[in-house]
């Protein structure tokens, strides 16, 4: 069995920003276009046999550190006339797409108000550990997740990411161009640990250690020998975490405090426990649902609307995914 994990809100605005032209109509229509290219690519291609939509809401993040993603509503508040009103076009238009997948397709959708769409993929995930599981989002917070049965694909540059290596269009290593060889395989364990260090500047989290250095020297540790003496949690490891630092207001900080305080955030392990029982309750809601009905016909009325004409000479491919209910 195999799940899709679609990260929604990620994939249709990454969509919309490699779109050229100003008209808002077309530009809709190339990321619902994306869209679904995307997803009906990874059905066939991983032999799926569900899709899960997962949708923003506000984060309890917002409540447990005040400065999470506060510079996306400076950013927000900065954009143009012009672009405030492309903004809210859009959202108005994923609006109609995310009640289009809820009423009538037979995919799973999640959307809780406390909850991120990265929290519900990766409780998906934990619900389901003998499923086979491909994310698609090019968002790299989810490369903690990648293991022997999760896997990521980046619609955007239509490319799939395994614990294995970084794989193009056609199954092929991508090379990396500084050394000429196949990028590394992602390590989700260390890159789980070093974000949390060194903070995320997208979410707006703060470094546990600004300025630390990947590898440490004769005199000063560094993150690698910290993260190598993680399980035994000695002096490599002490040496690191018991660490203080002033910042700008003159406010002291232990490294350890700050980085459990960035593992809370970033880890998708790590949520409270009443977070996960409010996860838990919206997917036993959505994957009890009733089954619809005619769900190639509605499509076909969907892609006439948004004038996906591509997409809808091929509705029956699109149709065995949107009609593919959970089991």
């Amino acid at each position: 069995m195999t799940h899709i994990l679609v990260d929604t809100t990620n994939m249709f605005f990454r969509a919309k920003h490699v779109v050229r032209g100003d008209d808002l109509d077309t530009k809709v229509g190339m990321a619902l276009h994306i869209m679904f290219t995307s997803i009906n690519k990874v059905w066939r291609d991983f032999t799926g046999n569900h899709v899960v939509f997962c949708f923003e809401g506000r984060s309890w993040r917002k409540d447990e550190y005040e400065p999470y993603k506060r510079n996306r509503k400076e950013k927000r508040d900065a954009l143009t006339a012009k672009e405030q009103k492309e903004d809210e076009y859009f959202f108005e238009k994923f609006g109609e797409f995310q009640t289009f997948l809820t009423e009538k397709s037979n995919c799973s959708v999640l959307q809780n108000k406390n909850c991120e769409a990265d929290d519900m993929i990766a409780r998906w995930i934990q619900l389901h550990p003998d499923e086979k599981h491909v994310i698609v989002s090019s968002d790299s917070d989810f490369f903690q997740l990648i293991s022997d049965n999760v896997q990521i694909y980046n619609g955007i540059t239509d490319t799939t990411i395994t614990k294995e290596g970084y794989y193009d269009a056609k199954g092929k290593s991508i090379i990396d161009k500084k050394t000429g060889q196949p990028k590394d395989a992602p390590n989700p364990g260390w890159l789980l640990f070093e974000k949390c260090m060194r903070g995320d500047t997208s979410d707006n989290i703060f470094s546990a250690y600004p300025g630390v250095r990947t590898k440490g020297t004769k005199n000063k540790v560094g993150l690698l020998e910290a993260f190598d003496d993680r399980n035994k949690q000695g002096y490599n490891w002490n040496n690191l975490m018991l660490q203080r630092w002033t910042d700008h207001n003159g406010d002291e900080h232990r490294v350890l405090t700050d980085y459990e305080r960035n593992r809370k955030l970033i880890d998708l392990s790590e949520q409270p426990a009443w977070i996960k029982t409010v996860m838990d309750d919206t997917i036993t809601d959505v994957v009890g649902k009733d089954k619809i009905s005619q769900v190639g016909i509605y499509f076909m009325k969907f892609c006439g609307k948004y004038n996906l004409d591509r997409i809808g000479q091929r509705v029956q491919d699109h149709s065995l995914y949107l009609n593919a209910g959970y089991n």
